[in-house]
């Protein structure tokens, strides 16, 4: 191997070095050959085509000999390895099937392999891939399309062997020449030509020139590089004016999208004020009733108010809380109403920024939504307050009933306790005076009566086992007058805490009235913030029309309506019926897709055409609006 300085001193350059290298391995290997040939082949025939098209004019049609040629040889390097595929016919290379690849690879590629489907005369894969080599050629995107097939080899495995053109260097070589198609202009009928049965041969004869030939090829190459250098400066420019006009058709499409959603906020916002103010009303309802009872029963309880003034205070603190919360939450309120102010004064004076502005009120809105969810937290709350209220009000009255009631029973059952006390105390004296007369007796007849002394004794015994039943008795009923003590006093201790509960019923009537007037300070801010949301309605139904004239220009940026094709159209895109014979497609000149006649006989001047032209129902009522919303 010799070294790049020994090279460089026998006079013999780089590139000349790598290409006898490589025609000796071409030499060893004839598929290498192969490709150095065709690349060769590839550059001359892109060359001539690009030199003669400058010469002749850029448009080229069919007929054009080295338009044709090139043709051919993209066809010889497209089929250059390409893998034998058998069938039931024999055996078949066809080129339609790495081509067909490039619709999965690229979405833009399905037109034109759609076109070529559609197309009648072709009957044979090597036809539809010359169709597609066309169109691609028309289109401007070939070289594009063969560089991302390229750059897929693990697909081109299947189709190709393994020392193909298309997946060696020379591939990529002749996908950077093929951009240098992009400066001509070629109109070809692929309808017309009958490109199934024709034969590609290449004509060398077109490729061997004189000396006079490689000295306008000189300044043919000082010219093509001139006008090559103004394409790209002229396609630099379309990209950036491409790159503005998707920039601001996004951000119209975003500020369409935020107007919607805050147009549908707007209305749930007022559904929800006008549930709250139902549900308001129903409170107010509910609440003079429970006011009512309670002043029923504020009447009986007013007496036992004083003695129960500490145990309020520690049922205070609990309702102290909550009146410092709700204090607390109407101070956030306020100042989110001075930040919404603040806001609205910022739209005002910021008109032209119209992101910024549409951001700061979907802020808005979101707090106020949060604020109005608080709202109605706070209206549930207070409502399950006054349900419990008055829930413990309807037991604690049945329950002064029912102690009503073992009171009186009570003091019946005391008094006939204390009166069969006192029947037992007299029976115990007058047992006693017996005793004593009976003791006296057997004294004084003890010495005559002695025979009686028995039946003394007997009386005596029966006289004892009478007392110790009597004492029994008393015992028992000491035990039950006990048990009623202890009774009395639990029901004096449910005495106190009926009138401690009163007392706190009292309390929270106060609290309740409290409530309501917040409730009422709440319902105005309501109100405020609902005027607040009628204003930024009408300035977003302000910033839509302004979105539309942006609408306008844009369209105007991008050179017209986009226009909707026939075929694509089968139904009328109002009243979606079927067109047909009778029932015939129109345009609208304003948005550019098809109604039918009844969903689009209108006829309004456009910012395009001072005449009136045809307009759909949709776009005639857009326009009469903004006229009479800017009669200027």
């Amino acid at each position: 191997m010799y070294s790049p300085q020994s090279l460089h001193r026998w006079g013999i350059t780089h590139s000349e070095s790598m290409e006898r290298l490589a025609y000796g391995q071409a030499l060893r290997d004839p598929m290498a050959m192969e490709r150095a040939n065709l690349l060769n082949m590839a550059k001359l025939s892109i060359k001539g085509l690009i030199e003669s098209a400058l010469s002749f004019g850029r448009t080229l049609d069919s007929d054009y000999p080295p338009l044709q040629q090139f043709f051919v040889v993209m066809e010889h390097c497209l089929k250059h390895g390409l893998r034998v595929k058998k069938s039931f016919l024999g055996f078949n290379k066809s080129l339609w099937g790495p081509l067909e690849l490039v619709e999965k690879l690229c979405p833009e590629a399905a037109e034109i392999s759609a076109s070529v489907r559609d197309l009648p005369g072709l009957k044979t894969p090597l036809g539809r891939a010359r169709a597609w080599l066309r169109l691609a050629l028309m289109q401007k995107r070939l070289a594009d399309y063969l560089r991302l097939l390229i750059t897929r080899k693990d697909l081109l495995s299947d189709f190709y062997e393994h020392s193909a053109l298309m997946l060696e260097e020379e591939g990529a070589v002749i996908v950077g020449l093929l951009v240098g198609l992009n400066v001509i202009d070629a109109n070809l009928c692929v309808k017309g030509e009958d490109l199934d049965s024709q034969v590609g041969v290449i004509d060398f004869s077109m490729y061997l020139k004189n000396d006079i030939d490689d000295y306008r090829s000189e300044e043919r190459n000082s010219q093509i590089a001139s006008i090559l250098d103004q394409k790209n400066y002229v396609e630099e420019l379309n990209r950036q004016l491409n790159s503005t006009v998707h920039g601001l058709q996004g951000r119209v499409d975003s500020l369409e999208k935020s107007n919607s959603k805050l147009i549908e906020e707007l209305a749930i916002a007022k559904n929800n004020i006008i549930k709250l103010q139902e549900e308001n009303q129903q409170l107010r309802g509910e609440n003079s009733l429970i006011l009512l009872k309670t002043q029923q029963h504020l009447e009986v309880t007013q007496g036992d108010v004083s003695v129960e003034r500490d145990t309020y205070k520690q049922s205070r603190q609990g309702l102290d809380e909550m009146y410092n919360e709700a204090r607390r939450q109407l101070k956030e309120e306020c100042q989110l109403r001075q930040d919404v102010e603040n806001e609205l004064v910022v739209q005002v004076s910021m008109k032209q920024e119209m992101e910024l502005a549409m951001k700061l009120l979907e802020k808005d809105i979101h707090e106020k939504q949060d604020t109005l969810i608080g709202l109605r937290h706070q209206l549930d709350e207070v409502k399950a307050i006054n349900v419990e209220m008055y829930q413990k009000m309807q037991s604690s009255d049945e329950e002064m009933k029912k102690k009503n009631d073992m009171i009186t029973r009570l003091e019946e059952k005391t008094n006939q306790i204390t009166a069969t006390m006192k029947q037992l105390e007299q029976r115990l004296q007058e047992a006693e005076k017996h005793r004593t007369s009976a003791e006296e007796g057997t004294r004084r007849f003890k010495l005559d009566f002695a025979n009686k002394a028995d039946s003394l004794q007997r009386q005596i015994e029966q006289r004892e086992k009478q007392l110790q039943q009597l004492e029994t008795d008393l015992k028992i009923e000491r035990e039950w007058r006990q048990t009623l003590q202890n009774d009395l006093g639990r029901e004096r201790d449910a005495v106190a805490q009926l009138s401690t509960e009163a007392l706190q019923i009292n309390g929270l009537k106060k609290e309740f009235h409290r409530l309501q007037d917040e409730n009422i300070q709440l319902k105005s801010i309501c109100e405020d913030q609902e005027q607040a949301l009628e204003e930024l309605g009408s300035k977003l139904s302000e910033s839509k029309m302004k979105i539309e004239d942006i609408k306008e220009a844009n369209k105007a940026l991008q050179g017209g309506q986009v226009w909707l094709k026939d075929k694509e159209a089968t139904h009328c895109k109002l009243c979606e019926k079927e067109f047909s014979i009778s029932r015939r497609k129109h345009h609208c000149r304003n948005c550019g897709e098809i109604f039918c006649n009844s969903c689009s006989d209108n006829e309004l001047p456009l910012p395009v055409s001072p005449k009136p032209v045809r307009v759909c129902d949709t776009c005639h009522a857009l326009l009469l609006q903004r006229c009479s919303s800017n009669p200027t």
